[in-house]
């Protein structure tokens, strides 16, 4: 009885070993689909994570807004900077101009996509689950400023009068500033990842929350 107890423990311990390592071997959905968040994304410039094209995309676009400022008298120069604004965030809208031709709007979209996917994926924790909701908000939110944005770069390229032009970009610059950094609707001193406050920045902390609470 003892012979055979050890035979069939030993082939229990060797079948478990041998199911830890095709688990191992196999790549982990969950893990994948966080790493295209925030690493690597084939499709994405230079195959870095969709948020860090949003955050890069969304930097050229700031910058473009402030040079407008700089010459609101000028609705030559602002129509200029206006069309490097929506290539940043569309360039499906813009084809030509500063950006790395992906947009902050489909890399916003595609950290929603993504880290839901993590989150229906087989064998993902209520951790993830619950941070993917975090950060799906957030980026979805950030992709709305950028429409909100978009919207009104058309409309300060359509503008006839420097002033009209510039008034648009002002709106531009906070619809960009609330896209990137999030901003305190309630006044209450925090901004929050769920809409109407959450941003680029917030998305990014909730990625870093879930990693720190899933180790």
């Amino acid at each position: 009885m003892r012979t055979i107890a050890f035979v069939t423990c030993g082939a229990i311990l060797l079948v478990g070993s041998l199911s830890r390592g095709i688990v191992r071997g196999q790549a982990n959905p969950v893990q994948t689909h966080i790493g295209h968040v925030m690493e690597s994304f084939q499709a994405a410039p230079n195959q870095q994570g969709l948020l860090p094209t949003a955050l890069a995309e969304a930097k050229i676009a700031m910058t473009h807004a402030g040079l407008a400022l700089k010459n609101p008298d000028n609705l030559d120069a602002i129509k200029t900077h206006a069309g490097h604004v929506l290539n940043a965030l569309d360039p499906a809208v813009e084809a030509t101009g500063p950006g790395q031709g992906f947009g902050v709007k489909k890399a916003a979209a595609g950290v929603a996509q993504h880290i839901q996917l993590a989150a229906k994926s087989p064998g993902a924790s209520f951790v993830v689950m619950a941070y993917a909701t975090h950060v799906a908000a957030a980026a979805n939110n950030a992709a709305k400023r950028a429409d909100e944005a978009i919207a009104l770069a058309q409309k300060a390229r359509a503008a006839t009068t420097a002033a009209e032009a510039a008034a648009a970009m002002q709106q531009i610059n906070t619809a960009l500033a609330a896209m990137t950094n999030g901003v305190d609707i309630n006044k209450n001193g925090e901004i929050t990842w769920d809409a109407p406050e959450g941003g680029l920045q917030q998305a990014q902390e909730q990625v870093q929350e879930l990693r720190k609470a899933a180790t």
